[in-house]
């Protein structure tokens, strides 16, 4: 099972899923101080043999983190999926209303969306490795 990371500078979003092309099992968003505490619960939730970290803001910290708890990891390039997050959160929940009409080019998201960009990731990454 692989876990993805977006890390931030107050934040990570995490994903955890199967296989390419799998429905997430888990997606998330933890305060950056608090994330070793949600990595031990992730963990504790599933098998957890991978993760995938985006290779920008405090990816260093985060590294350290799993390194720490032991697991194995790997930095993923993490260009453009902030861009790409948003299409896809906008792809699960579609905009309903007046904000059917806005192009989803100008529409944001209503809740953060580093969950998605961990989804990303950490498909990026199982594209990478096959």
């Amino acid at each position: 099972m692989l876990l993805g990371v977006d890390p931030g500078t107050r934040k990570c979003g995490y994903a955890v899923i199967e296989r390419l092309g799998a429905q997430p099992l888990a997606l998330g968003i933890a305060p950056l101080d608090e994330f070793a505490a949600r990595l031990a619960t992730l963990r504790a939730d599933f098998p957890i043999d991978m993760v995938a970290i985006g290779h920008g803001t405090n990816a260093g910290v985060v590294s350290a983190v799993v390194k720490d708890a032991g697991l194995p990891f790997a930095l993923v390039d993490e260009r453009e999926t902030t861009l790409r997050a948003r299409a896809r959160f906008f792809a699960d929940h579609p905009p309903r209303g007046w904000r059917r009409i806005v192009p989803r080019g100008m529409l944001l998201p209503d809740r953060p969306i580093d969950d998605y960009a961990a989804l990303l990731i950490a498909e990026r990454y199982l594209r990478l490795a096959v």
